[in-house]
């Protein structure tokens, strides 16, 4: 009697767990929610967590020259070529300034910190956010900051509205990209993804590609690049 009332409370208290955890996993992936008391969704939470993250790593460079270069070929091969690109979450902006110089095209990158004035190319925005002028006329858009977003339905459908029929966005995943949390808060594993961005793209666009990194830290499980195709 004392062993299943234990599991009983066991159950309870883990349901109750998961109600008052701030990681949702309703939706097949892990989303933190950034909520204010009433329940409403806390943008200025979510936007002074970002840019705090920003200034606490500024100094550090995560992309490699190597897989940007590598990334470039994908897209001259692929496409022919390119005239203008995109690089979302980019803090010092080396991707951009390496896209620029394998492609010899122009390429923006965004941040949503105000630090982005302090580096060449660089715009201070949200990338949930859409740029008129982007619309429909983007060849490619690269990110491996896809885990900062807050709501990556309405993220990645913001990213390819820009990119025009037949180019790609090449999102960056690694296996630190799989769980969620304040500062990072979308985590899926990569073999889910195709399914996801298929299901948000509604018929727009799919993964086509999965790319593996030529290069990659010690220690790190993995990096490939999903290659998301907007159709027709």
């Amino acid at each position: 009697m004392l062993t299943k009332t234990k599991h009983r409370l066991a159950r309870r208290l883990g349901s109750m767990a998961s109600r008052l955890s701030p990681v949702s996993t309703d939706q097949g992936y892990e989303l933190y929610q950034y909520r204010r008391a009433d329940g409403a969704f806390d943008y200025d939470r979510y936007r002074e967590v970002q840019v705090a993250a920003n200034k606490k790593k500024i100094n550090n460079v995560w992309v490699r020259e190597e897989n940007i270069a590598f990334l470039a070929e994908y897209v001259k091969s692929t496409l022919g070529g390119a005239s203008f690109g995109l690089c979302h979450g980019t803090r010092r902006g080396k991707e951009q300034e390496w896209f620029r110089k394998h492609l010899g095209c122009e390429v923006l990158g965004t941040e949503i910190s105000d630090t982005a004035t302090e580096f060449p190319h660089t715009i201070q925005w949200d990338f949930h956010e859409v740029k008129p002028e982007w619309v429909d006329s983007t060849d490619f858009i690269y990110s491996n900051s896809f885990d900062h977003s807050y709501d990556p339905r309405t993220c990645l459908n913001a990213w390819m509205s820009c990119v025009r029929p037949g180019g790609v966005c090449l999102i960056e995943h690694t296996s630190g990209h799989e769980e969620a949390n304040e500062m990072d808060p979308f985590g899926a594993e990569v073999t889910r993804m195709p399914y996801l961005v298929l299901s948000w793209g509604e018929g727009r666009y799919c993964v086509t590609e999965i790319l593996n990194a030529p290069s990659k830290p010690e220690g790190r499980g993995y990096i490939q690049y999903l290659v998301v195709k907007r159709l027709g």
